[in-house]
């Protein structure tokens, strides 16, 4: 998985600059606090004079003890890069820990951890490669690898050796239904494939709340409303803070014109997303059918109100992308046409 590069290597070159950081640190360093003042800066010249092995012991006792926040910081770090930089990864761990726990905002702080987590998310795919090359895991991996690059038939086949493994391992079938139906145009024979994978799911895990859900959309879709609600109902009760499954649960209900039972679900659903626009029209569908008009024009003034400012964020991150090409070089042209 790691290409021509070993995992020490692709730990070296993203902690490349973390490591440039710390040493431009020590142009300008921070006045120490604390009783363990000393003894961390001794680890710390330890840690930038490249004595990492012997630096680590001291930085994982120094970063547990009373110290200011540039300091600590700076312990953190520095713990961080050695142990990623050094191949020891998971003594990076107690690090991270202290460091999102401390400076849970700060960005040089979220830089390194998206970095250590990615790298150790690698080293941990080769140990299961290694120790454990024909288990049903090392397919999941697979196949979850393929589904972000977009290849779902491929990730469906990884997915189906998972259950000539293992046919009752829950999760893998609903996989496969997830898989057929992220394709950008599935056919209505997949379409139907997914759906069977999703009852095949709750046949052997039937406390799945997605897959009731998926399935309860799916029966929106063919406007068996009475399925629907049946599925969403039941996606409710088994998460009671799945937002969307209320969503469909009203939705299907104002469809079949039921709409005082629909109001419940929808408010709770309100509550849970109240920027949603989807949300307050639907409300005031249900509040419309049962002659609650004063409550219908709020919620139809809110659903104008929620819809303009979903537009103006979107315009905003349009504008930014725009921005951001043109500062980056874009030499693209407009179309002619």
């Amino acid at each position: 998985m790691c290409g021509r590069f070993g995992l020490p290597v692709l730990a070296f070159l993203s902690f490349t600059l973390l490591a440039t950081l710390s040493s431009q640190g020590q142009a300008q360093k921070h006045p120490s606090a604390g009783p363990a003042a000393g003894e961390a800066e001794r680890a710390l010249s330890l840690a930038e004079s490249g004595q990492c092995e012997q630096a680590l012991p001291l930085l994982k006792k120094v970063i547990h003890q009373p110290a200011g926040n540039e300091l600590k910081k700076r312990i953190g770090l520095t713990g961080l890069r050695c142990a990623m930089v050094h191949d020891v990864p998971y003594e990076a761990l107690g690090f991270l820990a202290v460091l999102i726990h401390e400076f849970p905002r700060d960005p040089e702080v979220l830089y390194a951890a998206t970095h250590a987590f990615s790298d150790l998310s690698l080293h941990t795919s080769q140990d299961l490669m290694h120790e454990a090359p024909f288990s049903y895991q090392v397919h999941e991996l697979n196949a979850e690898a393929l589904e972000l690059q977009g290849k779902w038939d491929e990730a469906v086949i990884e997915y189906r050796k998972i259950l000539d493994i293992n046919p009752m391992l829950p999760g893998i079938h609903a996989r496969i239904g997830r898989a057929l139906l992220a394709k950008p145009q599935p056919s209505s024979s997949e379409v139907e494939l997914a759906k069977k994978n999703f009852e095949q799911e709750l046949q052997i895990d039937p406390r799945n709340p997605t897959a009731e859900y998926v399935l309860g959309e799916l029966a929106n879709d063919s406007k068996d409303y009475a399925t629907a609600i049946r599925h969403f109902s039941r996606a409710t009760k088994l998460d009671t803070g799945f937002s969307e499954a209320y969503l469909g649960l009203g939705t299907a209900l104002v469809a079949s014109k039921k709409f005082e039972d629909a109001i419940a679900p929808l408010e709770t659903y309100e509550k849970m997303a109240p920027d949603s626009p989807t949300g307050h029209y639907q409300l005031a569908l249900a509040y419309t059918g049962t002659g609650r008009k004063d409550d219908a024009n709020r919620e139809a003034a809110l659903q104008r109100q929620t819809a303009e400012s979903l537009e103006q964020v979107k315009r905003r991150v349009a504008e930014g992308l725009e921005q951001q090409g043109a500062s980056g070089g874009d030499t693209k042209t407009a179309d002619p046409k």
